[in-house]
């Protein structure tokens, strides 16, 4: 064996013995969780209940870090450029498959430029609307926005968000034109909701169930193809009157690309097992989220397959990146 070649193996046997270290001393500092939306939304509320729990189980305190801005970009780009140590994690809605499609140009790769860690969360969004709205039911509405072309607008946290999103599904299904009235966060757009300024939203339960049953907002159906467990005498929009309908929302845990294997499934593990805690579940499923754990290969191939599935709704309804 010549010396070249021998130099090259212990180097190799080295790097074998020096990633186990690293990863049996992570975390050795507050572990930084960016929720890419102000303070207040259900991103936000969803991660500083996982934080608790998970810092927990690390023996680290997770540190909730709002990153606001671009529809998630500004929190994604941070999360990818940071170090990929494991001290920095970011909670992610279903925009980040969807980004791509709105976006000629990203500051990072969605799929090369990230480790997913787990997909943690699913939430039907809710079709609501303020008292004041002519309309009772889906079909009621269908048929004022059909009369009155561009009479309703709906607001979400921005442009290429899951709200945004189920609005121009709806609307190309229902042949209605709605105004998209985009905002910079969730909590902006429910406010203007609640004041009536805007008439309707496609909202996470997180962000406006509480409003539906204090009777603030009028709920007209979900999104999702089943009933939700937390709203069983609400429907279905595809039931309501718009066959077929679906447009879901699913929330996910991301690391930088490079994050040592290791420390991946010892977050996976961590978040698995916060999952599983009575009083998590208990305060998701007030919230009307359910809880759903996978693998990171799962989360993975989930992100694979929803890329392209809504580039092509986009591309349908005439949307092209900006």
């Amino acid at each position: 064996m010549n010396k070249r070649l021998a130099a090259f193996l212990i180097l190799l046997g080295c790097l074998g013995t020096v990633l186990p270290v690293q990863a049996q001393q992570f975390p050795n500092r507050p572990i930084r969780f960016i929720s890419p939306y102000p303070p207040g939304g259900g991103n936000d509320t969803l991660a500083r209940i996982l934080a608790d729990k998970t810092g927990d189980g690390l023996g680290q305190r997770v540190i909730v870090d709002n990153r606001p801005g671009a529809n998630t970009i500004v929190g994604t780009e941070i999360t990818a450029k940071s170090a990929p140590d494991g001290h920095t994690i970011i909670l992610l809605p279903t925009s980040f498959v969807t980004n791509p499609s709105f976006y000629r140009k990203l500051p990072y790769d969605t799929e090369r430029d990230f480790a997913p860690v787990a997909l943690i969360a699913l939430s039907p969004q809710m079709l609501v609307s303020h008292p004041s709205v002519p309309a009772n039911t889906v079909k009621e509405l269908i048929a004022v926005a059909r009369a009155k072309p561009g009479f309703f607008s709906y607001s979400s946290s921005g442009q290429g968000s899951v709200g945004h999103l189920a609005g121009i599904l709806f609307t190309m299904m229902t042949r209605t034109e709605f105004v998209h009235v985009a905002y910079k966060g969730t909590a902006q757009a429910v406010t203007d909701l609640l004041g009536g300024h805007v008439p309707l939203m496609f909202s996470s339960t997180l962000n406006t169930l509480p409003h539906v049953r204090s009777g603030k907002l009028r709920i007209y159906g979900i999104t999702s193809a089943k009933r939700s467990p937390a709203l069983p005498d609400v429907p279905t929009i595809s039931e309501a009157g718009v066959p077929g309908y679906e447009s879901s929302l699913w929330y996910g845990v991301l690391a930088p690309a490079k994050t040592p294997p290791a420390i991946v499934q010892r977050f996976n593990a961590e978040f698995g097992k916060a999952l599983r805690q009575p009083d998590v579940v208990e305060k998701l499923a007030n919230q009307g989220v359910d809880t759903f754990y996978s693998t990171p290969a799962e989360f993975t191939a989930r992100i694979r397959e929803e890329i392209p599935k809504w580039a092509k709704v986009l591309a349908a309804a005439g949307v092209r990146p900006e």
